[in-house]
Parts: structure tokens; sequence; C-alpha cells
């Protein structure tokens, strides 16, 4: 039996699938876009959604790559919601930077301007997050994938071996991690 985090109507399963936090994540950034939900309650959604790594990945997934203003201007209730999970957040926060940074390459390999655009627009606005939230565990998750990928070997080289990174991406995600850090 699954038990579940409740409050107001919003259930967490304690064994959160990916599609379940899709939904959800979706479901709170609608919220958060018609203003139906006071700070504080919204808050409270977010640290339920980001006290796993599914949840967590599915919100900043969902938050950073909408087509939505929200990101560009993350209010204190989001801020502070992030901020209570940092170990996850921290390491989410480095891939949301880098991982953009590649696609954009890619995309534009692939002439198609308008995705390699997007790509960068959730690029910038994770450095923009990254940048308000002001967490030592991103700066650290920051620097081991700096280490990783300048000597081809720590704690992100599997990260960066399954989805095929090459070398033009790699300095593309250095840059990007060095204006960052």
């Amino acid at each position: 039996m699954n038990s579940m985090k409740t409050t107001n109507n919003w259930s967490i399963p304690e064994n959160l699938s990916n599609e379940q936090g899709i939904e959800l994540a979706y479901s709170l950034l609608e919220q958060m876009k018609s203003g139906k939900l006071k700070e504080d309650e919204l808050q409270k959604r977010i640290i339920d959604l980001v006290a796993s790594k599914t949840g967590a990945r599915n919100f900043l997934g969902a938050y950073l790559t909408r087509d939505s203003s929200l990101p560009e201007k993350p209010s204190a209730a989001v801020l502070n919601a992030l901020r209570t999970s940092p170990e996850i957040v921290g390491e989410l926060m480095a891939k949301n930077l880098i991982m953009p940074t590649a696609m954009a390459i890619t995309h534009r390999r692939n002439n198609d301007e308008e995705m390699a655009k997007g790509s960068e627009r959730v690029c910038q606005r994770a450095a923009y997050l990254i940048e308000q939230l002001n967490l030592e565990t991103i700066q650290q998750q920051l620097q081991l994938l700096l280490n990783t990928i300048v000597t081809g070997k720590g704690e992100y080289q599997s990260f960066l071996e399954r989805w095929g990174y090459d070398q033009e991406q790699k300095q593309a995600m250095q840059e990007k991690i060095t204006q960052i850090i």
C-alpha cells in the first residue's frame, strides 16, 4: 500500500512515479500561473514535490521549460521550497544548466534554430535560478561536473558518457560552468 503526503487536496505518493511527478508538476505550474495558490500553500506543495528526486526532477524540468514567465522571476515561495532539498536540487540544477547547453548545439547541428533557442532559454533560466538560490551544494556539483569534464574522469563521467556528449558540447558546458562558479 502506498502512503501519501496529503495537503488540502494535494497528494504526493510515497513512491512517486515519473508519470505522477510530471502530472503533479504541470498541475502545480497551472495553479501558479493562475494565481490560485497562496504563497505559503505553494511553498508547501513545492517542498512536498522536491523532497524526492523524481518530484524535484519533474518540477524543475516543467518549471524551466514551460512557456511561462514564472522562472524569470522566481517567487520567494519557489526559492524557499527549493532550498529545503539542497542535495537533490543541487545535482539537478547543475544538470539543468549543462544539458540544455549541449542540446542547443545538437539542435543547431540539426538546423533547428527554434529548438536551439528553447534550449538556450532553459539554460539561461537555470543559470538565473542557480544565482537566486545561492546554494553551496549547487556550486559543489558544478565543480564536480567541471572537474569531470576537464579530467575525463570523476563523479559525473558515467552521466556524460550515458548522454554521449562530444568534445564541442563538453567545451560549451565547461564555459557555461566557468561563467557561473
